[in-house]
Parts: C-alpha cells; structure tokens; sequence
C-alpha cells in the first residue's frame, strides 16, 4: 500500500454495530461490554472522516442473525453457547441493533455476515472486485474474531490488507494484544491517525 491509491483503496469497518457498541444494544443488555469501546469509535471516526473528504470507499460489515420462522434467530451452537442472552430481534436485519453505530455512518456498501469472516458466503469479494478495490484498511471487532478472520480471508484472496491497531478490540487485552502481534506477521499495522494522515496527503 505504498502509493496508497484510493481509486483502489477501501476502508473495511468490522462489525462496529449498535448490538455490540450501543449500551442499549443487545450485548450491554447482556452483561457482554467490551472494554475499550470508548476509544475505539473516535479512533475509527478519524479514518472514515478522512476517507470521505477524499471520496474514497467505506464498506461495513455487519454481523446478522438470520430471522427463523416465528422470528426467533437463527444461532449457530457454539455461539449460543458463548452468548445465552441473544435473542428475538437482536442483529436483525434492518433494526435499529443490525446497524452501524451512528459516529461513523454511513457506509457505502453494508455487507450481512453470519460469520466471523466477512468474507464466508457474503457478497464482499464481488463488491471488491467490481469496485477495483486491491487495498483493504481492516478495523472492527474483535480484533481475535471478526477481524483476524476477515484480514486472513483477504490476504489469501490476494487483496493488500493493513490492521488500523487502535481501531479494533477484543474482550480483554490480552487476546487484542496477542491478535495484533500474530497478525503483524502477515499485513502491514498502523493506527487509525497514521492511516488517516496518508489518507489526507493522497
């Protein structure tokens, strides 16, 4: 990413949805809050702010739990499991929870995930394609989730992956600190201000 074109740059925002971020969101509700949540929304605030100013491409992900029928989701097992609280109307596609957190809406493309990767049986590398996208700038959570396996994904599939640090989180430090070093051996890292510093002097 050195010439850090936008023409071929996207910005890729990792499942930074109000069920998870919110305090009314469904995750608050269960007890689940995510430490570094304060930070990590105005770090990645910076780098949409700036790609917008240059009019370069924002994509969301965001992570859906498919309506059955009668409404109650569709949960794979080891996530029901790890989250007892998911339940009827939580990550619905279309709801107020299913949907980018208001500080750094709104995106170009939205992309539904049933899985950690945004990149498993979604319409992600169509878009990337199409749109000539061959640069991806990855942040969301959590960093030893969601984001790990999207940047794996992308990295296979021969798109230019960078890690923004600080724009990303797990549920303790430990596991965020461990992900960003395993990562760092295969994509570029940088925080969010570095990113949007070059974003600006494109």
């Amino acid at each position: 990413m050195a010439d850090f074109d936008l023409r071929r740059t996207a910005l890729l925002i990792v499942d930074l949805q109000n069920d998870f971020l919110h305090p009314k969101g469904a995750y608050a509700r269960g007890g689940a809050v995510l430490p570094d949540a304060a930070a990590l929304v105005p770090n990645m605030r910076l780098v949409t702010e700036a790609m917008r100013a240059k009019g370069g491409c924002i994509i969301s992900t965001q992570f859906t739990l498919v309506p059955g029928r009668g409404g109650e989701p569709l949960i794979s097992p080891h996530l029901k499991q790890l989250r007892p609280f998911l339940a009827k109307g939580d990550f619905q596609p279309g709801a107020w929870g299913h949907g980018l957190v208001d500080d750094l809406a709104p995106a170009d493309f939205v992309i539904e995930k049933v899985a950690y990767s945004a990149f498993y049986m979604t319409r992600l590398e169509f878009v990337l394609r199409k749109l000539g996208i061959e640069n991806l700038l990855i942040g969301g959570i959590v960093t030893n989730g969601g984001v790990a396996s999207t940047l794996r994904d992308a990295h296979v599939r021969d798109f230019h992956a960078s890690l923004l640090t600080d724009g990303c989180a797990a549920f303790s430090r430990e596991a965020h600190e461990a992900s960003i070093a395993s990562l760092g051996t295969i994509v570029p890292k940088l925080t969010c201000a570095e990113a949007a510093a070059r974003i600006s002097a494109a």
